[in-house]
């Protein structure tokens, strides 16, 4: 176990200091004012995807609220509530990204297109709303996490290694469960549905790039690589949110949590907030040319 642990922490120090370098350089655009819509919600995905990290399992921010000398119960529902709410704004962020883009490179001629100079606009409202919902849906943690105790006599599931889980009444259990799975249904549907927008729009454009005889210009085409770029992340959120929804519900549902399983778990929640700088940092050409200049100039 200790070789995965080992694993584990390379990918969260990995994940961490990419989507620094991506908060850091998407946040001086905006002080610029020379951001697009995609940068506001990207930089807020990157400010997520580093709370995600440091909070999840028994990470950094819980060691930091130890040494500090808070109590575990304390560590565990401040660790615990946090972390929820950024798995539920990642995929609402994630989300959003996706339906921007589709607006964005849609064709005049769509009903889309309307929506297209309002996208900057409502964008802060939106992020209002999705941090208005996930605050107040995940504080149910708050009460049902506690610090770790003799999980025979009080039946808690262990969730961390020094964090539990209060059984819930069925009632609340199930009306949870409904809103959760509803909530991620509808995301996921929108992400999906937006996703073989994109495609179609991609696919159509190439073939009137063709007829016109101009691939270049198409292979060129910044938006072409962004949306070729939040189609590979959704997929790969899709992916991974799916596994890491399976193993959750499946604990909740048996009331049974294996170290293993955590440590799956973990390594599951960190793929997606690990990879998703790395394929951004890559395929911004803005990014691209600053690192260049780096370069350059270390040479």
């Amino acid at each position: 176990m200790s070789s995965l642990e080992n694993v584990l922490y390379i990918q969260a120090g990995l994940g961490i200091l990419a989507n620094m370098f991506l908060l850091f350089f998407y946040t001086s655009i905006i002080l610029d004012d020379r951001s697009k819509p995609l940068d506001l919600i990207t930089c807020q995905l990157t400010f997520i995807h580093i709370m995600m990290i440091l909070t999840e399992g028994d990470n950094l921010i819980a060691n930091i609220l130890e040494s500090l000398k808070f109590g575990n119960d304390f560590k565990c529902k401040t660790t615990f509530y946090i972390n929820r709410v950024m798995r539920g704004l990642s995929v609402c962020i994630t989300c959003l990204l996706s339906v921007s883009q589709a607006i964005t490179i849609s064709p005049s001629t769509s009903l889309l297109a309307r929506f297209k100079h309002k996208i900057k606009a409502h964008i802060v409202y939106a992020f209002l709303i999705l941090w208005s919902f996930n605050l107040s849906f995940s504080s149910r943690w708050i009460v049902y996490v506690a610090g770790f105790a003799n999980v025979s006599k009080t039946h808690q599931m262990k969730v961390t290694k020094s964090c539990s889980l209060f059984p819930m009444n069925y009632i609340i259990r199930g009306l949870v469960l409904t809103v959760t799975i509803s909530r991620d249904i509808c995301l996921v549907g929108v992400m999906l549905t937006t996703s073989t927008y994109m495609v179609i729009i991609l696919c159509r454009h190439q073939r009137q790039c063709k007829h016109l005889h101009s691939v270049s210009y198409l292979r060129a085409s910044p938006e072409k690589r962004a949306t070729q770029t939040i189609l590979i992340l959704v997929v790969f959120f899709v992916v991974m949110y799916l596994l890491d929804f399976i193993i959750s519900l499946t604990s909740v549902l048996l009331w049974m949590y294996d170290p293993v399983v955590l440590t799956v778990q973990q390594f599951v929640m960190y793929a997606y907030p690990t990879i998703a700088p790395l394929i951004q940092i890559s395929s911004d050409k803005r990014i691209i040319s600053v690192l260049k200049n780096l370069h350059s100039q270390c040479h």
